[in-house]
């Protein structure tokens, strides 16, 4: 499983993170709520909550409205948040677990799931807004630009734009304790479930500042935030 130093990420690579991601659906929701192994204890758990909320208020002053594509959706914490200002959400996902559980839990004929491979997927019109979370830190930084280029097709001018993903890597029992790929390609990660079963995945850690100057790049004007351990999130438009 290991690739080599600075190599471009496999599909094989890829498709295994696909494997990990559709593996994780049922367990999922136990990182984002601090459960079970998640658990941090009082203290660190209040610090995340926090951070959450901290984000949220600009998300929801931000308001995505219209009709609003989302990727990577996940078990729905961000779909039934965009519900409450979107006419409607298109969600793309490649796990059919994770739809299944977005759709368990959403119950809204105002979203259209549709399970596809994001880094093959084309978007077939444009959106009024676009948001994903923890998403982009899994995207092969050598497929960024191409990416963003997507992103940026898909959002008509002035659509609006937010997104959420990890600030730095957390010490938590998702993460393997021993990282030998880490150490030869800085965009792998060993992940472990809660059964033992490992697998490899694309993480990346942003610069807000270069960050921000790769969505300019590509014609999203977006403002980098972070909040003080957790999140790096970003809102703006497009040019």
């Amino acid at each position: 499983m290991t690739e080599p130093t600075n190599a471009a990420i496999s599909e094989k690579l890829l498709e295994e993170m696909m494997g990990y991601y559709r593996a994780r659906a049922p367990e999922y929701n136990e990182w984002w709520l601090r459960q079970g192994r998640y658990d941090r204890g009082a203290k660190n758990n209040a610090q995340w909550f926090a951070e959450i909320q901290a984000v949220l208020a600009d998300f929801e002053a931000f308001a995505l409205a219209g009709d609003v594509l989302e990727l990577a959706p996940g078990t729905g914490n961000w779909t039934e948040r965009l519900l409450t200002t979107a006419s409607t959400v298109t969600a793309v996902d490649a796990a059919p677990e994770m739809i299944a559980i977005n759709r368990e839990r959403v119950q809204s004929d105002r979203v259209t799931y549709i399970l596809a491979d994001l880094f093959a997927w084309q978007p077939p019109r444009e959106y009024d807004a676009i948001f994903f979370g923890f998403w982009l830190s899994h995207v092969p930084l050598e497929r960024m630009d191409t990416f963003l280029q997507k992103v940026s097709k898909a959002l008509r001018k002035g659509g609006k734009l937010f997104f959420i993903d990890s600030l730095n890597q957390e010490s938590s029992p998702g993460i393997a304790a021993n990282q030998p790929d880490r150490a030869r390609n800085a965009q792998i990660m060993t992940r472990e479930l809660k059964d033992g079963r490992t697998f490899t995945i694309v993480k990346n850690y942003f610069d807000p500042a270069a960050l921000a100057e790769q969505y300019r790049a590509t014609g999203l004007d977006v403002t980098i935030k972070t909040t003080p351990n957790h999140f790096l999130y970003g809102l703006g438009a497009k040019l």
